[in-house]
């Protein structure tokens, strides 16, 4: 859909109330849709149906592409919560997670295929492979991003889940 905004404005069509309309039309249907500034200057603006890419059966076949997929979507989480069962009070726990909109379920699936751990957590809006046992962050996980690196901001954050 963006690659279409941008065959739009190679075009030219952006020039022109109805090439401007068709881009806003477009982008009400990019994130987080259109504006409530936009809403007001174009109310008769209907938003265009997202394709739905289909991805079943996908198998992950190059493992930097996951770890570029992290770097842009994954979470790495620690979490310090009170606790009465532990002698000091509060209990550590580590959390890695991906999110994505609902319609990408079958390519969360295949996470779960691919490390052969993790489970999914959805709503109606959005999906979540989420690994939380600390064996296999421990065992599949951190080995995973130590072999396929993490570029950009997001590596610091894997760098502290791991001390910890």
């Amino acid at each position: 859909m963006f690659k279409q905004i941008i065959n739009l404005m190679n075009l030219k069509e952006h020039l022109t109330l109805k090439g401007l309309h068709k881009i806003v039309a477009i982008k009400g249907s990019l994130n987080l849709g259109l504006s409530e500034e936009l809403k007001t200057n174009f109310p008769k603006i209907s938003t265009i149906e997202k394709p739905v890419v289909a991805v079943k059966n996908q198998k992950i076949m190059d493992p930097n592409w996951f770890s570029g997929f992290t770097s842009g979507e994954g979470c790495f989480h620690v979490r310090i919560k009170n606790s009465t069962k532990s002698k000091l009070g509060v209990q550590v726990s580590l959390l890695f997670k991906i999110t994505q909109q609902k319609r990408d379920n079958e390519l969360m699936k295949n996470f779960i295929d691919y490390f052969n751990c993790g489970y999914i957590n959805k709503n109606s809006t959005w999906i979540d492979y989420t690994v939380v046992k600390h064996e296999d962050l421990s065992l599949k996980i951190i080995p995973f991003f130590d072999n396929y690196k993490i570029i950009g901001v997001k590596l610091q954050d894997y760098i502290d889940f791991k001390i910890v």
